[in-house]
């Protein structure tokens, strides 16, 4: 899986360094993992970060560890940030492309569903794809768009995200910062193309096995 998120970007000669966080059970595989590539994962250099925690009582968040990394690493620089569960079938060159013109970046997918769409979060767009509401797992979905966790964050928007966790918001669901972020900064969205999984189950990686062999 990460493999295959990755070489999404391969391409992208703006990101210059991957940072992978998990916890210290699973951090010998991912450093295994890291090995096995020579440290590099086309030309950009892996760092393997080990948040510290061991189980689900302590585990920081997906937001809280993207605050660990940019402390414990000195980051400060724009900042792509994707889930590894996720799978795309096309490139994300574009995301990356678009990135740099419109600041905070959101890519969106389309799962064609209202019933569906209330296992995610569901947004309202603008004519220019700005977001002008979110809500996670929506009981009344007003569209079939939901925000996935791929984010483009820029250099000046890293401290509204170290403002977020310091302000004791919920660190887990990484949309719950776009939730938050939206009503106070412009925050656009990318549609992605082709097809989009999010490997939360046995029945969608079954379903991801299925499509991409078909392919």
């Amino acid at each position: 899986m990460i493999d295959h998120v990755l070489d999404k970007f391969s391409a992208c000669a703006e990101i210059d360094a991957i940072y992978v966080v998990t916890n210290r059970r699973y951090a010998p595989n991912f450093r295994a993992w890291s090995d096995a590539h020579g440290g590099q994962f086309a030309g950009k250099t892996i760092h393997i970060v080990d948040d510290g925690t061991t189980s689900n009582e302590d585990r920081l968040g997906a937001i809280g560890d993207i605050g660990y990394v940019l402390r414990t690493h000195n980051i400060d620089d724009d900042l792509i940030v994707v889930a590894g569960d996720n799978l795309f079938s096309g490139t994300l060159e574009g995301f990356v492309a678009t990135a740099k013109q419109r600041g905070v970046l959101v890519g969106v997918y389309d799962v064609g569903d209202l019933e569906q769409i209330r296992k995610y979060n569901n947004l309202g767009l603008d004519s220019e794809g700005r977001i002008t509401f979110f809500e996670e797992k929506p009981t009344k979905p007003i569209s079939t768009v939901t925000a996935i966790a791929l984010y483009h964050y820029p250099k000046a928007v890293l401290p509204w995200l170290h403002r977020y966790l310091a302000e004791g918001k919920n660190p887990d669901q990484p949309g719950r910062l776009v939730e938050w972020l939206y009503p106070q900064l412009p925050c656009f969205t990318y549609r992605i193309e082709g097809i989009w999984l999010d490997i939360g189950s046995r029945e969608t990686y079954d379903e991801a096995q299925r499509l991409f062999q078909a392919q």
